[in-house]
């Protein structure tokens, strides 16, 4: 696949292009590569070619006293950390690139019927049916708004996920009720777009001059059926898919089937939704009845 980048202003750039193109970085890797070296070049004040592995101790600590987020802090230094390894061959800089642990925070969920009143207040058809396949299927945002005719499989009830997060293809479920609502979008989508492109590479959900919706689009959509619906929790789109996974979890699903369905590269990633599984952990009995028990259990035979 061939990335769309402006014309390289200095030759460092140009570089750095043909390596992250080389290794095959996706698109939004390389726009973050890029950007981290734009800040990076800004704050040195001249090329990051002439930086010593002071000015790389002194730029960290300076994203922490800037209030940078601990997520856009790491995401800045990989991308400086492949320009110094990689395209620089500077091994002295990379040495002095280090990371911060992020906060291992609990995935915020939505109960069923939360989920119920956030897809009965969906702003039309088209919202209701992207919602749907959100948490019906697990998608994340980018996965819904890229879905084409042809990764819809309604004789094997399947949706195919082509090159997702990780350049990785799966497939999940397709409900019937998601099936019936695409049927049903389908006699209302808009098809000046469709002109000359084949039948299987057709979007679902066409935005502008022949391109699929956007994911800040689908985002707003569901921030706004969530308000229609009364949720008051700091819910994103995301959220849709972590409650997915928590109430598959709930229902004795496999976690190992769940993984899949998600396409987490590791069980440790899908294992924390445990942690948010309301109904097993409410069905978990505590060792404090097991004392209780015991102690009816000796009363009893006291009375005896």
């Amino acid at each position: 696949m061939t990335n769309q980048h402006p014309a390289p202003a200095t030759p460092l750039r140009a570089r750095m292009i043909a390596d992250m193109s080389a290794r095959n970085l996706g698109p939004a890797s390389q726009t973050s590569h890029l950007r981290a070296c734009k800040r990076f070049a800004s704050w040195l004040g001249r090329s990051p070619e002439t930086a010593s592995p002071d000015d790389v101790k002194h730029f960290q600590l300076h994203l922490i006293e800037s209030g940078t987020s601990i997520c856009t802090r790491n995401q800045t230094m990989t991308g400086l950390k492949f320009l110094f390894r990689v395209t620089l061959r500077r091994h002295d800089l990379a040495a002095e690139v280090f990371h911060l642990k992020k906060p291992v925070k609990v995935p915020l969920v939505l109960s069923r019927n939360e989920v119920k009143r956030v897809l009965a207040m969906a702003p039309g058809l088209k919202a209701r049916v992207m919602l749907s396949l959100a948490y019906g299927c697990g998608l994340r945002a980018s996965e819904v708004v890229r879905l084409k005719v042809g990764d819809i499989d309604g004789e094997q009830k399947i949706i195919r996920i082509v090159q997702a997060k990780g350049r990785k293809d799966r497939n999940v479920m397709l409900p019937g009720d998601i099936l019936g609502l695409l049927r049903e979008w389908w006699t209302q989508r808009p098809a000046s777009q469709d002109t000359g492109v084949p039948g299987p590479e057709r979007v679902l959900f066409p935005g502008y001059r022949g391109k699929h919706l956007s994911a800040r689009q689908i985002s707003r959509l569901f921030k706004e059926a969530a308000r229609a619906a009364g949720i008051t929790k700091p819910v994103t789109l995301h959220t849709l898919r972590h409650s997915f996974a928590t109430h598959l979890l709930e229902r004795g699903v496999d976690i190992r089937v769940i993984q899949a369905l998600l396409g987490h590269a590791k069980l440790t990633t899908t294992a924390r939704y445990a942690s948010v599984a309301t109904g097993m952990i409410a069905a978990v009995e505590s060792p404090l009845d097991g004392l209780t028990a015991a102690k009816r259990r000796k009363g009893r035979k006291r009375a005896s």
